[in-house]
């Protein structure tokens, strides 16, 4: 894993199950693109939220490890 400087890899939701089933929940009845769509803007809105280029860059290298 890599050693993070900047993002705050430590659980830290109170309740990550019903985060998490909410949102499976956001993905219900939409179609496979609509779900694609949800996703990024979600993930835009929460880039947006952080603000911080550098915590976003470590969070997309850890995204992508080990997928290559």
């Amino acid at each position: 894993m890599i050693e993070t400087q900047h993002l705050n890899v430590q659980p830290a939701l109170k309740r990550p199950d019903d985060f998490y089933n909410a949102l499976v929940d956001m993905h219900r009845d939409l179609s496979e693109e609509q779900s694609q769509l949800a996703n990024a803007k979600l993930i835009l809105l929460l880039a947006n939220h952080i603000g911080d280029e550098a915590t976003l860059e470590e969070a997309l290298k850890i995204a992508t490890e080990g997928l290559n």
